[in-house]
């Protein structure tokens, strides 16, 4: 069977390079960090290293990085951190939008049984959040601003900066969850002005289980997890070495490319978005026309002029051999409509039959030119059945 990777948004394989990188601290050089002989200073010297590089690849000292086990808990440490610090001021309102990742929702969430209130900006059709919403979102007990890079399913990238300083005019510190665009777009957290920023290695073809937190020099955040003073205090539990190695090469070598293999999944999107065009009269492309990761293509069969199932469309898919999704990896399992296309205001129906396609390196012409040939077969096969 032909298989055909096309769910890089949800995760990227590992780089034969990154897994070499790692190769030694999982074998040779297995220290704890913390410890003070030889074998552990040796990997402290190797976490120090890597903490230094990915800072410095988004403008950050090596003090503010601080490392995590995912994007979920840089999220969760970012959100839970950051409010109950701010609770002892007396700012108990936090602002966000509908369509960030569940990671940031259920986190506000959770925070709403605390006695927290969250206020949900909606974004416009194209899935971007404006600045003068958040604006108008922000009340005087406002603490918080969290709103995410670029969005997951549809790839719009939001004016974090204009946010930012929207935030910070009305005393509200910022926190944007980059977990997509870190490495892939240049990110400098001087230039955009947040306070808070969270990654992952593993949607750049680095290792699973390890994140990050950017936390700008003397800002207040609570702890989650208490034990060892690992993570200067901030984080107890003893550092993945090997996995922090991996983070920062996956980070080195996909900066090294990044415009010419940005260049490279733009055409390809352009090539899947025209041939999408040309076979099925009845989708709606979803996401900023412009203003949008270079590798995301989200599509909706419009529900008003064909009936048919997403569920079907991917699991058939799947039988053909190639992989996609329909919105987020965390939910993708859901047979509810993406809450991020319904706050688009697509209705349900259109929403529950949209299929999110994302390249990767390994992406080639005549794999895209063969998703959109099984893809047209299935959708006729579906919509006579």
């Amino acid at each position: 069977m032909h298989r055909v990777y096309l769910d890089h948004t949800a995760t990227t394989p590992l780089d034969p390079r990154v897994f070499e990188a790692m190769r030694p601290y999982f074998l040779e050089k297995f220290g704890n960090p913390s410890s003070i002989h030889r074998f552990g200073q040796e990997a402290r010297a190797a976490l120090d290293e890597s903490r230094l590089a990915l800072a410095r690849m988004i403008g950050a000292r090596e003090g503010e990085l601080f490392f995590m086990s995912s994007g979920t808990e840089s999220d969760n440490f970012a959100i839970k951190g950051i409010a109950r610090a701010m609770r002892k001021r007396g700012k108990t309102h936090i602002v966000t939008s509908r369509i960030e990742h569940h990671a940031v929702l259920e986190s506000c969430e959770h925070l709403e049984g605390e006695g927290f209130s969250v206020t949900y900006v909606r974004p416009d059709a194209h899935g971007m959040v404006h600045p003068d919403d958040v604006r108008q979102a922000i009340l005087p007990g406002t603490g918080l601003v969290s709103i995410m890079h670029a969005n997951n399913e549809v790839g719009t990238i939001n004016p974090i900066k204009e946010i930012a300083a929207v935030a910070h005019e009305q005393g509200a510190l910022m926190h944007s969850d980059a977990v997509q665009t870190f490495g892939r777009l240049p990110i400098d957290v001087n230039e955009l002005g947040v306070d808070l920023l969270s990654a992952t290695a593993h949607k750049i073809y680095g290792p699973k289980g390890i994140g990050a937190l950017y936390v700008r020099r003397g800002i207040e955040i609570e702890k989650m997890l208490h034990g060892g003073g690992q993570e200067r205090g901030k984080r107890a539990s003893t550092e993945a070495v090997p996995l922090a190695v991996g983070f920062a090469k996956a980070a080195e070598l996909v900066a090294g490319d990044r415009d010419s293999e940005n260049a490279r999944l733009r055409s390809l999107t352009s090539r899947l978005r025209s041939a999408i065009r040309e076979r099925f009269p009845f989708v709606v492309f979803n996401g900023h026309p412009t203003d949008s990761l270079p590798h995301i293509v989200n599509v909706s069969f419009d529900g008003s002029k064909i009936d048919i199932a997403g569920d079907e469309l991917i699991l058939n898919l799947d039988l053909a051999g190639i992989a996609v999704t329909s919105g987020s990896a965390c939910t993708s399992g859901s047979m509810k409509p993406s809450h991020v296309l319904l706050a688009m205001g697509r209705d349900e129906k259109t929403a529950q039959a949209t299929i999110r396609f994302s390249m990767g390196r390994g992406t080639t012409q005549e794999e895209i030119d063969y998703a959109v040939d099984v893809l047209t077969k299935i959708v006729q096969k579906l919509a006579r059945s």
